[in-house]
């Protein structure tokens, strides 16, 4: 089923987004500032979406800088990312 995406608003199938990749869960910083449900939090973008992310930060800065829907948004170069997305055909 279809949905829109937070981030393009496109109505497409989406996947889900660790907020803190999950490769970085076992590592200290992780484990001693987060609770176990606040590291298995995420979001529901668009596969389009979910690519830009990973494409233009590694893991550790996601995990730091962008562990929010607010943060990911609000972000200039994400934001690109998401405007080039808008405009992308859906798929269905």
């Amino acid at each position: 089923m279809n949905e829109a995406c937070p981030l393009c608003l496109r109505e497409v199938v989406l996947t889900f987004h660790h907020l803190i990749p999950k490769k970085l869960h076992s590592r200290n910083f992780f484990k001693k500032s987060y609770k176990k449900s606040e590291l298995r939090d995420g979001i529901m973008i668009c596969r389009l979406c979910h690519d830009g992310l990973h494409d233009l930060y590694d893991e550790m800065r996601l995990g730091k800088a962008f562990n929010t829907l607010e943060a990911i948004q609000a972000d200039p170069a994400l934001r690109r990312h998401f405007n080039w997305v808008a405009k992308q055909k859906s798929g269905t």
